[in-house]
């Protein structure tokens, strides 16, 4: 039975090979997204740029709670993946 499935799924193959590519293209991207280390940089850039005077406390305040905002949702993220 299972060669005769594989013989007559042939023609099929094609559309299974984008299917493992898509799957790929989504694990690489679902990879880059949730990569906390640019947040954590962005985070470290921000500090220097209030401790050299670029910008002020209000701004650097918003700016942070987004970015760790950020990184609570990479978290959870992967606590998800682990649990699954």
């Amino acid at each position: 039975m299972g060669l005769v499935f594989e013989v007559l799924a042939l023609p099929l193959a094609p559309v299974r090979g984008v299917g493992w590519v898509l799957d790929k293209v989504v694990q690489a991207a679902e990879h880059e997204y949730y990569d906390p280390t640019p947040v954590q940089a962005a985070l470290a850039d921000l500090e220097r740029a209030r401790t050299e005077g670029r910008i002020d406390e209000e701004d650097f305040a918003a700016r942070e709670e987004e970015l760790l905002r950020r990184l609570e949702e990479i978290r959870l993220y992967q606590l998800g993946k682990t649990a699954s």
